[in-house]
């Protein structure tokens, strides 16, 4: 009997479609799923607790052998809404900006864009976890993930950080990328592939089982986020990297 395939994954919001397509599929009985932080599923996938995850693209250079294993993920065309600087004064007047370390994609876009699009100074420190309380004044705040769409009615000024990467380059963006860096079985990734894309065919079921009032899901998952990773997106990531990478 061959040993389950160890699966990294968030329990954000925009996980659940694919996460219920592999639940609901074949694929469900050769899996098991963990869940964690985006910033510890690459820790995980290091030391070899997981076999893929859904992995913070930032994450990818730093881990040996470490390849895209499906056509699915993350990504967004312009507006995500769920990665965003938010803060109570305009861009130019912010002085400090508290960075959410539980994803290393969004603190590296943000960092990036402030320095390059925005062409900022700003004072980074680390968010601790009520960090949300301290946004106000001068100081703003990178807030990722489910935190990020209950807070959109909270603050002045959001910076959607897709959308400004795009302004920036042109480009779609990846936040995660379903990553192993060790072969899987025969076969796997095509049925990996069905399962995610299965999960799609099954939107109305996903919103119904996650009650939120704070944003409709409807709207997330078909105009914010984008799940199939085409070329357009690619081009992106790579760039993403690229310049991550020379930023060192």
């Amino acid at each position: 009997m061959n040993p389950k395939i160890k699966i990294g994954a968030v329990s954000y919001l925009n996980t659940k479609p694919l996460l219920y397509g592999i639940e609901h599929s074949d694929i469900s009985k050769d899996v098991e799923i963990i869940v964690d932080y985006p910033a510890r599923l690459a820790k995980s996938l290091m030391v070899g607790d997981i076999d893929m995850a859904l992995l913070p693209v930032a994450a990818i250079p730093a881990i040996d052998g470490a390849h895209i294993v499906s056509d699915y993920g993350i990504a967004a065309d312009g507006n995500v809404v769920s990665v965003a600087i938010f803060s109570q004064v305009p861009m130019e007047e912010i002085e400090t900006v508290y960075l959410d370390y539980q994803s290393r994609t969004s603190v590296k876009l943000a960092e990036l864009l402030l320095e390059s699009h925005w062409k900022k100074k700003v004072v980074y420190k680390p968010a601790p976890e009520n960090f949300i309380e301290h946004i106000n004044g001068t100081s703003a705040g990178v807030i990722i993930g489910d935190r990020a769409l209950i807070q959109l009615s909270n603050f002045r000024y959001i910076y959607d950080l897709s959308a400004a990467w795009k302004d920036y380059t042109g480009l779609d963006f990846v936040f995660a990328a379903w990553v192993a860096n060790s072969p899987l079985p025969q076969g796997f990734t095509a049925r990996f592939n069905a399962a995610n894309a299965e999960g799609l065919k099954h939107l109305d079921t996903v919103i119904a089982e996650n009650p939120f009032p704070y944003y409709n899901l409807h709207t997330y998952y078909t105009d914010n986020i984008k799940f199939y990773l085409d070329e357009q997106k690619k081009k992106g990531l790579v760039k993403f990297l690229d310049m991550i990478g020379n930023a060192r």
